[in-house]
């Protein structure tokens, strides 16, 4: 299995081979194995990269409301009954972009999309993996906490602290003195939006779930809802950035296909990982979406 150096070897051959200043190496060799990928699976393949890691000070890393746009112009003249394979590597973003992409993909693909994660789909983008027939990890994968963030702060988290100090008052209001200096920072407002996104978080994924990955399931509701619980109790994961990894995310249920079970499959998604990250760093591009037949949108740093 080519490595991220072996793969860089290969651009940087690639690159020595070119005589047409306006072609890239990199590019050559990603798409090259974009359609191995196709080929070996039969499925349309669209990869979906932020840049956060390699240039995390660009503006538009995150889920958001362009990135359908990007999947509109990757979709358009594919074969659609051949479904859908989803490559994943996002920080997350809003949850309402993420939402609106999803049921665009369901009105294109129907159920049929696959989710891969070769290293992270954080946040928003756990919210899109959740909503696949299925989701392929590898030992190096990683999902996180769908806890919706609201102005840097954990909604959940406020929302627990006020019914903390609610119950706290209400036994002692003593507590009143401590507890007004803690809220002060909260508006009613920002409150009320908190309890909302935690709401509209936990109702998507839910949803999706028992539509899709658990359709054929006859527990798919409770099951469903001990997967949105694990994935956003705050206590539990600590921290938003939190690293959820394979054996964690089979044993809250959802349907995970093991990488490494298809050498060959894990070595087609391994190495158009490394191609994508290099692309990135070269590019210093903070958006990729392309698909197996080259058609891509890149958004590069203003």
């Amino acid at each position: 299995m080519p490595n991220w150096g072996q793969v860089l070897t290969e651009i940087q051959a690639q690159d020595a081979k070119l005589t047409n200043s306006a072609q890239s190496a990199v590019d050559i060799v990603r798409r090259r194995y974009l359609r191995k990928l196709f080929k070996k699976t039969g499925r349309n393949v669209i990869a979906y990269y932020s840049g956060w890691l390699s240039n995390p000070g660009a503006f538009g890393t995150d889920v958001n409301d362009e990135d359908k746009a990007a999947f509109m112009m990757a979709i358009h003249g594919l074969d659609k009954t051949k479904g859908l394979d989803l490559i994943l590597h996002t920080p997350g973003g809003g949850i309402a972009a993420a939402e609106s992409l999803v049921d665009y993909l369901r009105r294109i693909f129907g159920c049929d999309i696959r989710a891969i994660v070769p290293h992270l789909a954080m946040s928003a983008g756990t919210m899109i993996a959740c909503t696949c027939k299925s989701i392929i990890m590898g030992k190096q994968s990683n999902l996180g906490p769908i806890d919706p963030q609201l102005g840097g702060l954990p909604a959940a988290a406020v929302k627990k602290e006020i019914e903390r100090a609610i119950a706290e008052i209400q036994a002692n209001p003593e507590r009143l003195q401590f507890w007004q200096f803690v809220l002060s920072k909260y508006t009613p407002t920002f409150v009320g939006q908190c309890e909302q996104a935690v709401t509209m978080a936990a109702e998507f994924v839910r949803d999706r779930l028992i539509d899709n990955m658990l359709s054929d399931d006859p527990e798919a509701p409770t099951k469903a809802q001990a997967i949105v619980s694990g994935l956003s109790d705050v206590d539990d994961n600590k921290s938003h950035a939190r690293h959820i990894h394979i054996d964690k995310c089979e044993a809250l249920g959802l349907k995970i296909e093991r990488l490494e079970d298809d050498q060959e499959l894990q070595e087609a998604v391994l190495t158009v990982h490394h191609c994508f990250m290099h692309s990135l760093s070269v590019s210093g591009a903070a958006k990729m979406v392309e698909n197996q037949n080259a058609a891509a949108f890149i958004k590069l740093p203003a």
